[in-house]
């Protein structure tokens, strides 16, 4: 493979000029019993399997096991090829060149080539929801069957580090599946299991796909990508939103595995010894998204007394189960890109400026929608505990209470009947802040401004600076600049950093969570 260091990301460069070196020399995983079905325990439901136009965990769960990538991030998050056998890029930064990995089949039988490839990024520039990623390429096109070639309008550092997420992957699907309408995308992939059915509400199944070629570069799997064996012959996705009803299925072996358990139930878990529980520290950050187009909340004044008035450790404690820690903004302490700039903003705890704030921007009792679910009770709860808190200060709070799905398309589509979506950032501060905060420039903007031209331009301009500058340095400094903004316009309101249990039985065995739980490898003893 060959890398130009100077043009990549050094994380970036590293990993891929050494992908193939040592994890190959290893010996490769080999199931130890195949056989079975293992149910997983999903707290919320899902709106689609379509991985270019739901941004949603509870689709990521299940289409990551179906759906494969050009690249993808390995199991410290960094950059790793997929899909992609190799990836050359030119000596200005200006063309990507990728071989395609030979062997390789979708669901349906078809061999996987380039053209396929075409046809996805070209359904993707269209639908997908992070298209803004392929903003600075002039285009791509299909050299052969086997190599996919990206041109750059201009060089783009962190071209890669975009490609390579996995929010919302650039899932390659068979050329006659990219003119499906979005959220309508047929559930055919690359991945080592397949569809059998979906029944909303309900579960989903996948089955073994025999036609899987492993990736024989890597010896196990590594984050989503690496060597990845279908053990079980099923997985069921089982939808149980209830927290007790997730504790009991685990308890009685109804469920393998779970996730979200209750902290006030870790106690009596601890003590089964059939049972493993699964610490995953800083697994999101809780926000309010904040809808900037509809009153009251098109006043900044108004979004400053919210921000005001707002106790974090009280919505926190709420949320988690005191399973949190408070954090400023959209990073981790200790993440290399991590700035506590706006932090003045942050937990003020100020019910007499928030209601000075409230008296300047002219509120006069309007009523302020929150939009919310209790599929996810650590949202329902900080919608509970903001809510009191903004009452405190004379603001008149209704909550609109709907299951996720719907929440999450009402947040996506509208701009009216709501003002506080209530949300949560997990998989994007693990992958870097342009993958945790693209969500709020143009053309997204999830603050959801009148009119793209509305958007905010100072962030949109510091945004651009992370993604475009020229070193680590100057993308860290602007990071800091468009947080600033954020925090300071009340543009999205973050609460915390919260951590999540989860449970898996003993006789499931090599059950490794990657912020969600991979199906791959796992066995039964």
């Amino acid at each position: 493979m060959s890398i130009r260091k100077s043009r990549w990301p050094l994380s970036a460069a590293v990993l891929l000029a050494a992908m193939s070196a040592g994890a190959a020399e290893a010996q490769q995983f080999t199931c130890p019993k195949k056989g079975g079905e293992l149910v997983f325990g999903q707290q919320a439901k899902l709106n689609s399997l379509d991985q270019h136009t739901s941004a949603t965990a509870s689709t990521r769960n299940i289409a990551q096991q179906m759906f494969e990538s050009l690249m993808i991030r390995d199991e410290n998050f960094a950059v790793m090829p997929a899909l992609a056998a190799s990836v050359d890029a030119s000596a200005d930064g200006k063309t990507y060149v990728f071989k395609l990995r030979s062997g390789v089949k979708f669901h349906n039988g078809k061999p996987l080539t380039a053209a396929d490839v075409v046809a996805t990024f070209d359904r993707y520039k269209t639908v997908g929801i992070d298209r803004g990623m392929l903003a600075p390429v002039e285009g791509w096109e299909a050299k052969d069957p086997s190599t996919f070639v990206i041109n750059m309008k201009t060089p783009q550092p962190t071209f890669l580090e975009n490609l390579s997420s996995f929010l919302v992957p650039v899932a390659i699907v068979p050329a006659e599946s990219a003119s499906a309408a979005a959220m309508q995308l047929p559930s055919i992939g690359t991945g080592p299991f397949q569809l059998v059915e979906n029944i909303a509400d309900s579960h989903v199944k996948l089955k073994r796909y025999d036609g899987y070629t492993p990736d024989t570069r890597y010896a196990n799997v590594d984050g989503f990508g690496g060597y990845k064996v279908a053990c079980v012959d099923t997985v069921v996705y089982r939808i149980v939103t209830e927290p007790g009803a997730r504790v009991a299925g685990i308890e009685t072996g109804e469920l393998h595995a779970a996730e979200d358990i209750p902290v006030t139930s870790q106690a009596r878990l601890k003590q089964n010894r059939n049972i493993n529980l699964v610490y995953l520290n800083n697994f999101w950050i809780q926000v309010a998204e904040v809808n900037t187009s509809a009153a009251p909340t098109d006043n900044l004044k108004f979004r400053q007394a919210v921000q005001a008035a707002l106790n974090m450790e009280e919505i926190m404690e709420s949320a988690s189960d005191g399973a949190y820690r408070l954090n400023v903004g959209f990073q981790y302490p200790g993440q290399a890109q991590y700035t506590d700039a706006g932090k003045e903003t942050y937990n003020q705890k100020n019910p007499a400026k928030a209601k000075q704030l409230l008296a300047e921007s002219g509120y006069k009792g309007e009523e302020v929608i929150f939009l919310t679910n209790k599929d996810y009770t650590s949202m329902y709860n900080a919608s509970l505990v903001m809510a009191e808190q903004l009452k405190a200060i004379g603001v008149n709070v209704k909550l609109d209470v709907v299951d996720w799905p719907a929440s999450a398309q009402r947040w996506s589509n509208t701009t009216t009947g709501w003002n506080f979506f209530f949300n949560a950032s997990g998989n994007g501060p693990v992958q870097g802040p342009v993958q945790t905060i693209r969500q709020y420039a143009a053309p997204q903007s999830a603050y959801k401004p009148k009119t793209p031209a509305d958007a905010d331009k100072p962030f949109n301009d510091a945004f651009n600076e992370m993604v475009n500058g020229a070193t680590p340095e100057i993308r860290k400094a602007a990071f800091a600049k468009a947080q600033t903004r954020l925090l300071d316009q009340v543009l999205v309101i973050p609460f915390g950093a919260l951590n999540q249990l989860q449970a898996v039985r003993a006789n499931v065995k090599n059950f490794k969570p990657y912020r969600i739980q991979r199906a791959s490898n796992v066995y039964f003893e």
